[in-house]
């Protein structure tokens, strides 16, 4: 683990500008969470990618209450179903480290059509499967420039390298996004050893903060979904919830689903 301060390290950086700290009607357990610091420029050697990445308009995460391999599951099937959904652009496959839980992160081209993806669609492909599942959906109109910054593939920008590992992240707290710390937030994840991209999530409705944390090895993955967020979640006085999953094994069904994290 990086023994360094991460807040104080980042404070030290160099600015290309200041930012000033949103006030937070959530009070100041969020406010804890600041490390201000200067975003990184986005490099303009960076290529975009072509596709349907900027006409996202909802995220939706997906995890069926399940214990399958993921080389057994039937994920060829299901993914020329899901294809077929409207609005449907891109689906990143998820499988749970140590219960092989399976799900996804989806992105669809409006709300209305990922809304009737959770409400209709998907809860009876898990019925089909005789099993509860978990659905959440999320705006993604209002975390493209906190996504941006921190190298997030969802919006155009091609990736670096191939994930080994993702983390999902969600905290039980109503923080409108435009309110989010996201400016001073984002200098201090920077520096999570192994991390290669973050894409910010907004509960619809709910205005709960979270993310896809995509990380080169299992190892960081853990070392941040175990060590690492629950001390900020301790910071906002909030529940949370994470979930850690093997990028390598889903890798053939994400790239098959047009999953924006392989190029």
């Amino acid at each position: 683990m990086n023994k360094t301060d991460p807040i104080n390290s980042a404070k030290t950086r160099k600015p290309h500008s200041r930012r000033t700290v949103l006030g937070l009607a959530a009070g100041a357990g969020v406010a804890a969470l600041l490390g201000v610091a200067p975003s990184r420029a986005q490099t303009t050697t960076r290529l975009l990618q072509k596709g349907n990445t900027m006409s996202q308009k909802a995220f939706v995460y997906t995890e069926l209450q399940i214990s399958v391999p993921f080389a057994k599951a039937p994920w060829r099937d299901v993914s020329a179903t899901v294809k077929l959904a409207p609005g449907f652009l891109s689906k990143t496959w998820f499988s749970g480290v140590g219960n092989n839980s399976i799900g996804g992160l989806y992105s669809f081209d409006n709300i209305k059509n990922a809304q009737e993806f959770v409400t209709g669609y998907f809860p009876s492909e898990a019925k089909k499967f005789g099993v509860a599942h978990n659905t959440r959906l999320f705006d993604a109109t209002l975390v493209k420039d906190a996504s941006l910054d921190m190298d997030s593939p969802h919006f155009g920008l091609a990736p670096t390298q191939a994930p080994g590992a993702f983390v999902y992240t969600e905290v039980q707290v109503n923080v409108p996004f435009e309110k989010a710390p996201w400016k001073d937030r984002n200098p201090v994840l920077k520096q999570q050893p192994g991390l290669i991209s973050k894409l910010w999530l907004s509960g619809l409705h709910t205005n709960t903060l979270g993310g896809v944390d995509a990380f080169d090895t299992l190892e960081n993955a853990q070392a941040f979904a175990i060590n690492d967020f629950p001390k900020t979640a301790a910071k906002m006085n909030a529940a949370f919830y994470t979930r850690v999953f093997d990028a390598t094994a889903s890798e053939d069904a994400s790239r098959s689903t047009n999953s924006p994290y392989y190029a």
